[in-house]
């Protein structure tokens, strides 16, 4: 008996420690890293499909490439790693420890390997949001998480039915080992949510619901499960793996007969967090005002339809958005007064805070946590615009064109309110080589386009009240012009017959624009410097 209560304790630790672990880079101990946006084609003004990502966290990679389409031999495996925390770098990182293979399939498409791959050749693209969802449902046996899911949909699917048909198959097969993700997969006709968490501890499995964005919506996954009732009788709108009622039912969250809904069954905490809820919010307030939601409620629409069609540049205005204006804006209470005697909001305050200067300005926002000791900590508000944004993508995909034209990853380095997005078409085969150049393994460096924005975005919140007119006043006209010279760059690649030719041309004007906007921001960089020297 002795010996049956030690081992049981010893499991309690050892699962207590793993948790720990997995949850150490979640603040206030939820997931908040990852802001996604959906379009469906009639929701966009050119009938692009649209999904995007902000991928939130420092301890991703910043280095970016491009991998090939290729073939491969019978017989070959494709290993598969778990995820860790390494802090043996030169800054936090993560490390990818192998942990088993799959066996690999006879061709692969080419994809742009970010952090998350997030675009593959076939106009095939990616975003991701991690919810969390119920501990129990964590599995070590799994041999897939979301990185490598994410890598294995590209590499072997050309829409996006199809990459979650082989999501769902991998994972039954080999089993998902991470928390709660949404993935939102797209092609050029369509976009679906795929939210995805693990079948439970011992298991190899998974469970998971894909929710498709109607044509003329848009949706938003920050960080907590949206999708509610599901209609499996409709698979042009709804897909799930086969065990998505047992688990459930087994686990005593749901009784049949009851209305069921996925968020509430697998994933209820996450529809409990501020800084999600805060987020999905914004988002539908921004594009659809008319709607007039309530920035405190518990759940809104899983989509909806904008009040005016979606253009690129209203989705990066989203994006660099901290609730300015609302109550919600974490400046609008770090005050001064200004030459005539009124009270202004301070040249100093900035949303960007990193969490220890929140109690120094008296920031408190809706968002906290409570820590061991019972005080509570305030996180402030979880704004959409983050100054540990790695990288973000804005992706659009055009059925009428080219797949290797057809398909643009709209990149940015870091924080978003103080970057430019680049297009990167499906068609190249090749980046700037700043965009491949690790940032945080070997720390600083001026060969790195992650740390030209990153320095810029840093320097620009210490004055923010001023630096940011200086970094829009610079950037903004640039952005505009990549957005306004699209058009006519895509008309004159669309009269190169000779595809590799074509392809050559793509990539050079990706290299281009990519040198051009990293050489901008180290410039930038300086002129803060110099201008606001003893200011900061």
């Amino acid at each position: 008996m002795r010996r049956i209560t030690l081992m049981l304790i010893i499991c309690l630790i050892a699962a207590a420690a793993v948790s720990s672990k997995d949850k150490g880079d979640w603040e206030g101990g939820v997931p908040e890293g990852c802001t996604t946006i959906t379009a469906g084609k009639g929701a966009t003004v050119d009938g692009s499909v649209i999904t995007s990502h902000t991928d939130d966290s420092h301890r991703t990679r910043s280095w970016m490439d491009i991998m090939p389409a290729a073939r491969h031999r019978n017989g070959d495996q494709v290993t598969m790693y778990r995820r860790e925390q390494d802090a043996t770098l030169a800054m936090p990182a993560y490390r990818h420890v192998p942990i088993g293979t799959i066996p690999q399939v006879e061709s692969t498409f080419g994809y742009l390997n970010t952090a998350y791959p997030s675009i593959n050749e076939k106009q095939l693209a990616v975003g991701e949001s991690t919810f969390g969802g119920r501990d129990e449902l964590k599995s070590e046996e799994g041999l897939i998480d979301c990185q490598r899911l994410c890598m294995l949909m590209l590499q072997r699917a050309a829409t996006a039915r199809e990459a979650i048909r082989i999501a769902g198959e991998l994972t039954a097969q080999y089993g998902w080992n991470d928390s709660g993700e949404c993935l939102t997969i797209a092609d050029k006709n369509e976009v679906w949510h795929l939210e995805i968490v693990g079948p439970g501890a011992g298991r190899v499995g998974s469970v998971w619901v894909a929710q498709r964005v109607p044509d003329g919506h848009i949706a938003v996954n920050a960080n907590a499960s949206t999708i509610k009732r599901i209609d499996l009788d409709d698979p042009d709108h709804f897909m799930a793996s086969d065990n998505i009622y047992d688990v459930a039912r087994e686990n005593g969250w749901w009784n049949a007969g009851e209305v069921f809904e996925f968020c509430y069954a697998y994933a209820p905490e996450s529809r409990e967090s501020v800084a999600a809820r805060r987020r999905e919010w914004r988002v539908f307030d921004l594009l659809a005002p008319s709607l007039k939601l309530s920035p405190t409620s518990e759940n809104y629409p899983f989509s909806v339809k904008p009040d005016t069609l979606v253009s690129l540049p209203d989705l990066v205005r989203v994006f660099q958005d901290y609730y300015e204006g609302t109550p919600y804006d974490m400046t609008r209470t770090i005050t001064t007064t200004d030459e005539d005697g009124s009270t202004v909001v301070s040249p100093l305050a900035n949303p960007f805070m990193p969490y220890d200067q929140l109690e120094i300005d008296n920031v408190r926002g809706a968002w906290y946590s409570v820590p061991d000791s019972g005080r509570i900590r305030f996180l402030g508000e979880r704004t959409i615009a983050r100054w540990y944004t790695m990288y973000a993508t804005l992706i659009q995909l055009r059925s009428w064109l080219p797949d290797d034209i057809g398909g643009v990853a709209w990149l940015a380095q870091d924080n978003v309110a103080t970057s430019v997005y680049i297009p990167i078409y499906c068609g190249v085969t090749d980046l700037p080589e700043s965009y491949k150049t690790p940032g945080r393994t070997e720390g600083y460096t001026r060969e790195s386009a992650w740390w030209a924005f990153n320095r810029l975005g840093t320097l620009a919140a210490q004055r923010w009240g001023e630096m940011r007119h200086d970094v829009r006043d610079a950037l903004d006209p640039i952005q505009a012009e990549l957005f306004a010279n699209q058009g006519e760059f895509e008309e004159k690649a669309l009269k190169i017959g000779n595809q590799k030719k074509r392809r050559k041309a793509l990539t050079r004007y990706t290299i281009e624009q990519g040198d051009r906007v990293v050489d901008k921001a180290w410039e930038l960089g300086d002129m803060l410097w110099t201008k606001y020297d003893e200011k900061f």
